[in-house]
């Protein structure tokens, strides 16, 4: 690979973005977990209120769960936001405070894998750990017209392989800069350059030795062996209010989706049901429903949630026996607690959508 090239190419055209403009391993970290599966210019929006709220490790240690999980909204994948807080406390806890930089220590907190233990010690401190996300996959597997699928344990270890290879090659060339802007370099080029669809070639700076190129094969690369497969659930939701403006909300627990989050009290059956045929609380004898808002189907990563909201209506809450598990809010007080995509997008169309 032209390494010089690809360097020159990376300092005239990267992004400037806050977290590459700090060796500070806890932002660096922060953005990444905050960036995995989500776009750079909407996790920018999140990085800044976590910075300004948790500007360091230590803050974010000691702050609430809820807290985390209210100001993390809107990202989906709620488990990187209770690993995000346990591993605050880890490091608190084991690092007197001090985010670490060896790639070890790093790589033993809560929810950090190969690829983000070696982008944090490499754009913190310049330790040689190559970097592999999606867009380095999809490099590498261009330049080397490589068929090993990248979601299978054997093309990971290939990939990795290949990524140290050419991470040690890059160290050896005179003047290099450090690993961390060989990582960075890699991983732009991927992002802004070698896009899945409809790549740049004409401005790539690596683009005279892609294989896949030459061969015609760009379109097929990377290979993937299969999709996920997504298990249909369905989700009757109870928007139970009263008279005195209050409304019931429990906390999600156990370890499902959108675990630690609030949602309504929540009924699931096996296939597609009427309100009428739902197991009700005997508690709610005596009520009135208001109407039903049918949600479009919530596609996620290994689930597909078809959820209809049942708002309901008593004389009373305090008259009823809830169980313990149930709390009791005012209704304008719902925006304090932190819920799922879904639930947030009912809220905000509930009073347009009552059928």
């Amino acid at each position: 690979m032209d390494f010089p090239a690809l360097i020159r190419w990376y300092l005239d055209s990267h992004r400037p973005l806050p977290w590459r403009e700090t060796r500070d391993p806890y932002r660096i970290w922060l953005s990444e977990v905050i960036l995995q599966q989500t776009r750079v210019a909407q996790g920018r929006d999140y990085y800044d209120r976590f910075v300004a709220r948790f500007p360091t490790v230590a803050d974010l240690a000691s702050a609430p769960e809820d807290e985390v999980l209210k100001l993390w909204q809107g990202l989906g994948y709620y488990s990187r936001a209770r690993n995000l807080h346990s591993a605050a406390q880890q490091v608190a806890a084991l690092h007197g405070g001090v985010f670490p930089t060896e790639y070890a220590a790093v790589r033993a907190l809560k929810g950090i894998g190969d690829y983000t233990a070696a982008a944090v010690v490499s754009f913190s401190a310049d330790v040689p750990y190559a970097v592999v996300d999606g867009n380095v996959y999809r490099v590498l597997s261009r330049l080397f017209d490589l068929a090993a699928p990248i979601d299978t344990a054997a093309g990971k270890r290939e990939f990795a392989s290949l990524a140290k290879g050419l991470l040690d090659d890059y160290l050896l060339v005179p003047g290099h800069r450090g690993a961390g802007l060989y990582n960075q370099a890699i991983m732009e080029l991927g992002a802004l350059v070698c896009t899945p669809k409809s790549p740049k070639c004409g401005e790539c700076p690596v683009a005279g030795n892609c294989l896949a190129r030459k061969y015609g094969t760009i379109g097929g690369r990377p290979v993937k062996q299969g999709r996920t497969k997504q298990t249909p659930r369905w989700f009757h939701y109870l928007h139970i209010t009263d008279e005195r403006g209050r409304t019931v909300i429990c906390r999600r627990e156990g370890r499902d989706i959108w675990q630690g989050l609030y949602e309504f009290p929540l009924i699931e059956t096996g296939s597609e049901t009427e309100f009428g045929a739902l197991p009700l609380p005997s508690f709610l004898s005596i009520y009135t429903l208001v109407g039903s808002v049918r949600m479009p189907k919530h596609v996620l990563s290994h689930r597909i949630i078809h959820a209809v909201f049942h708002r309901i209506a008593v004389p009373d809450l305090s008259a009823l026996a809830l169980p313990a598990e149930w709390l009791v809010v005012p209704s304008e007080r719902l925006g304090d607690y932190a819920v799922a995509r879904l639930t947030e997008l009912y809220l905000t169309t509930e009073n347009k959508n009552l059928q």
